[in-house]
């Protein structure tokens, strides 16, 4: 378990004071995968090295299970080395002199507490057979592939048994399909070992896919913490909205009557739904995911359908982009490859009622 209370984290320099953590407050419960995402330069990065102890807060509390790491009220600071952490980087900050076994030995030969060899043997080999590197233990650590040197950080991380793994970005130096690849067996490592884990990235993939939870951060703090089904389809604001992929965001004013609520735009009411504290009259975007519009080539008597022109329709294998222009508003959608549409054709571009989410304008 991890349990982060009131966090604060200033970095100052000769012309200016950045807070890079502003109070934040959150907690992983054992065993589960928590993702903070965020854009660059919001701080997730920041509050990960605040957990490990390799940077020292202004402020706030950090318990890692029943014992408490930092306290900048009681004065404690426990060092990195008795946290009982294991740590992947970006960078995996492999050591090329070393073969794969030493590099994996290398924390518990240096650590604290002092094993036989036997018993280091023991612990990496068992460290090098959850992440399928066991056959490698005596290749030089510069002949590993990009997708073996991240294995081989994570070994590393694992090999001290620690209650809890933190992973800044640790897939961002892969290539896209090896990427894809490494997500679905960190996650699957991840819930068979039954590690906290607490995972920082700004891709909102890598956090759909692997997380059990997902906080998202905006200039030092989180603004929506959620399931990855949650973040994605309920977003509280048009920041969470946007960020979670190319959502189109039509401005109107919310009305509610008899418990329905409707977004009125320029180019028409929308019946919706709402899952912030909005009130009637308020100014909001009519949010909707371009996977969710659905296009008709000839006229539907549903709800939620207004006339529109192809204005981009681009063949991509599974799926065809499209874009439309609907008033003054370009609204974008993915149909199936399919559909043939041409530039300039007329279509009635429908926005069903469950998949609209009025949101809070904050930007």
């Amino acid at each position: 378990m991890i349990r982060v209370n009131n966090l604060v984290k200033k970095f100052h320099t000769e012309h200016e004071r950045v807070e890079a953590v502003r109070g934040v407050s959150f907690e992983v419960v054992e065993g589960a995968f928590y993702t903070l995402l965020g854009p660059s330069g919001c701080g997730k990065t920041t509050i990960l090295r605040c957990i490990a102890g390799l940077e020292h807060p202004d402020a706030g509390e950090i318990w890692l299970g029943d014992t408490i790491v930092l306290s900048s009220d009681k004065h404690i600071t426990v060092p990195p080395e008795r946290r009982g952490i294991g740590m992947v980087f970006q960078s995996y900050a492999i050591w090329p002199h070393m073969n794969v076994f030493d590099n994996v030995a290398f924390p518990l030969q240096e650590g604290p507490k002092r094993l036989s060899h036997a018993e280091i043997r023991e612990r990496v080999m068992k460290a090098l057979e959850m992440v399928q590197l066991e056959r490698l233990e005596r290749r030089d650590a510069t002949q590993l592939s990009g997708g073996q040197q991240q294995r081989l950080a994570l070994a590393r991380a694992l090999v001290g048994e620690p209650k809890v793994l933190l992973l800044d970005e640790p897939l961002s130096n892969l290539d896209a399909k090896l990427r894809g690849e490494m997500r679905l067996e960190l996650r699957e490592l991840q819930r068979r070992i039954r590690i906290t884990t607490l995972y920082v990235t700004h891709d909102q993939i890598e956090a759909l896919s692997m997380s059990s939870k997902i906080a998202i951060m905006r200039e030092g703090s989180i603004v929506q913490v959620g399931s990855p089904r949650e973040v994605y389809l309920r977003p509280y604001n048009s920041f969470v909205a946007s960020f979670m992929g190319s959502t189109n965001l039509i401005p109107g004013r919310l009305s509610v009557d008899h418990n329905l609520t409707f977004v009125e735009t320029e180019i028409g009411t929308f019946r919706c739904i709402k899952t912030t504290d909005l009130h009637s009259g308020d100014q909001v975007l009519l949010a909707i995911q371009p996977v969710n519009v659905i296009v008709h080539e000839q006229l539907k008597q549903n709800s939620n359908v207004v006339k529109g022109t192809v204005e981009l329709a681009v063949f991509s294998g599974d799926y065809l982009e499209c874009e439309f222009k609907v008033g003054p508003y370009a609204i974008s959608a993915r149909q199936h490859s399919s559909l043939d549409l041409r530039r300039g054709q007329e279509v009635y571009v429908e926005l069903p009622t469950e998949h609209c989410i009025a949101v809070a304008m904050d930007f």
